[in-house]
């Protein structure tokens, strides 16, 4: 990880090669934007950047851009100040005592503010406190980098995006698989955000194999892939669409709302499992494997299920629970549920989207997510090689 450091040089020495040989000695990366003065920025790791400023600073280098930290209290309960610094989902430092300071629970659209221990943390505008210290503009903050700029980078190549319907789905799918087992593993956690698709294109089985494997530690998702996915468990429907035939059911139309009925009766859906009338699927196998799910209601939800959040602002805090610590986060076929669950997640988080239609996986990358890796395919077909590749690491 690294931090950019811009400078100034207005004398005539130091010469380029003399503070390129001082990067280099320092482990640090020089790359020069301009001559006249000659202007440029180091990237050096972000425990490591005061020491080499400070070497620059020696040889008559200006840093460009401030390292004072300014803080205003909120003026309201909920409210920021006006010229408050809005967050990215990238690592974020903070100048303090000497030191640059990670910022922790990152997200996009947040503030910076502190907790009682006084370490920074990103928080929501509604969360904020009347009279907490809010960090304010640009000075003493840092985006760190993940890498170093290469001149790779702006290499043509084709099929070199992040999201192309004409690459090799199995191969990439492979190795999502190798870091899912690594990461399990270790005892890491991986979040899977899915919406309906996955019943509708028959996912059902092989997410619980998914589960049953360990593979799956939080589920974030609607009303309505909980919905179907009971109605399948219940009436071998999904939208009355028969799973087993793909024929029409004749009052297959009502099932869904049967399955919201028969939940909303035992309260929740772990009292369905527990009063043995949910029996299969995939919310019966989250229950019985303890995994927690949360279910973000929205306005077009029929019932809704119990167990469903139709407050929005609690919905999201669940979320954000749920994804703190995550070192994978796979979102399948739900474009409204992974752009509200991208903004919860730092970059260093890898996050795989997959839809049939390009344009959703292309947005969350629009949006900001740009680590995030797209595959354009059918919900329940990744699904299913997902678990079949897993199943050969448990042979």
């Amino acid at each position: 990880m690294y931090i950019q450091e811009v400078f100034e040089l207005h004398a005539h020495t130091p010469t380029l090669v003399d503070l390129e040989d001082l990067a280099a000695r320092e482990d640090a990366h020089l790359e020069l934007h301009g001559t006249k003065p000659m202007r440029f920025s180091i990237y050096v790791s972000p425990e490591r950047l005061e020491h080499v400023s400070a070497l620059f600073i020696e040889q008559g280098c200006k840093r460009i851009h401030s390292t004072e930290l300014k803080m205003e209290p909120a003026p309201k309960d909920g409210v920021v100040p006006d010229d408050f610094h809005a967050t990215s989902n990238k690592p974020t430092f903070i100048f303090r005592d000497g030191n640059w300071i990670p910022v922790t629970r990152l997200r996009m659209d947040g503030v910076i503010t502190f907790d009682e221990n006084n370490t920074p943390f990103c928080n929501l505008m509604r969360d904020v406190i009347a009279g907490e210290d809010i960090v304010v503009g640009h000075g003493g903050i840092r985006i760190a980098f993940l890498d170093l700029p290469t001149k790779n980078e702006e290499e043509f190549g084709f099929m070199q995006g992040d999201v192309s319907s004409e690459r090799q789905n199995p191969v990439i799918i492979r190795k999502i698989a190798r870091d899912m087992k690594a990461i399990r593993d270790r005892g890491g956690r991986i979040v899977f955000v899915a919406g309906p698709g996955v019943i509708h294109t028959g996912g059902m089985a092989p997410f619980c194999g998914l589960i049953e494997k360990g593979y799956v530690q939080a589920v974030l998702s609607g009303n309505a892939l909980a919905t179907h996915d009971i109605e399948n468990a219940l009436y071998s429907t999904s939208l009355g669409i028969s799973t087993k035939t793909a024929d029409v059911v004749s009052g297959g139309h009502r099932h869904h709302l049967s399955a919201i009925n028969r939940m909303r009766f035992h309260g929740s859906i772990e009292n369905a499992v527990r009063a043995g009338e949910l029996r299969s699927g995939i919310m019966y196998t989250l229950v019985q494997h303890n995994v927690p799910f949360s279910l973000a209601g929205s306005i077009r939800d029929d019932g809704p299920l119990p167990d469903t959040e139709m407050d929005l602002c609690k919905a999201q805090a669940r979320y954000s629970e749920l994804v703190q610590g995550t070192d994978m986060v796979i979102i399948i076929s739900t474009m409204l549920h992974a752009i509200g669950t991208a903004n919860m997640i730092p970059a260093t988080c890898k996050t795989i989207c997959v839809d049939i239609n390009p344009a959703v996986v292309s947005k969350l990358a629009d949006r900001g997510s740009t680590q995030t890796i797209g595959i354009v395919t059918d919900a329940g077909l990744f699904v299913e090689q997902l678990n079949r590749e897993l199943d050969l690491f448990e042979v």
